[in-house]
């Protein structure tokens, strides 16, 4: 999916999407700049995440924005607690078109690094904690694929391709957890 931008969000597919990403070690203005373009691309898919992997950039860095609380950047994030189930509507920039109900730990405790190279810790619930999940899984090179029961994936999967083959302005497909 091609931005104006000229920027490409990577589809599934693309083996850069099953790769995991480096960590970052290097916080300059080229990342500043890259954050800058991700977010850009963020908005005009217009999607609440993206993470680098989904650009071709091999780096564990997402950027986000939810819930009008302003624009975000997480380097190097890893999820250490999580607890609580919730069941929503997922889908993925990378995965367009396609909304599945995927059973998620509601409530996470996220640690990274900002922009500006200083650790934070995040508590998250419901879609925040989502949100997260769902772009670490990108920086590990898991797609929401791979979080499916094997029946819904292969329902999935099989939607997808048949999705891939209509216009872009077609109806998005809602699957459930069944």
């Amino acid at each position: 999916m091609a931005q104006s931008n000229g920027t490409e969000i990577r589809t599934f597919g693309d083996p850069v999407l099953k790769s995991a990403a480096a960590e970052v070690t290097n916080i300059d203005g080229k990342l500043v700049t890259l954050t800058e373009m991700m977010f850009k691309v963020m908005y005009e898919a217009p999607g609440l995440g993206l993470a680098g992997p989904q650009i071709g950039v091999q780096k564990q860095i997402f950027v986000y924005d939810v819930d009008d609380e302003g624009p975000h950047v997480l380097l190097n994030p890893v999820i250490v607690e999580s607890s609580g189930e919730w069941v929503y509507d997922e889908g993925c920039l990378s995965i367009p078109g396609l909304y599945v109900e995927i059973l998620r730990p509601k409530n996470v405790l996220v640690r990274g690094l900002s922009l500006d190279g200083n650790t934070v810790e995040i508590e998250a619930d419901e879609l925040l904690a989502r949100l997260f999940q769902h772009e670490i899984d990108h920086l590990n090179g898991v797609l929401m694929f791979d979080r499916m029961l094997p029946d819904q994936r292969k329902n999935a999967l099989a939607e997808y391709r048949l999705l891939e083959q209509k216009p872009q302005s077609s109806e998005p497909i809602h699957l459930r957890l069944t």
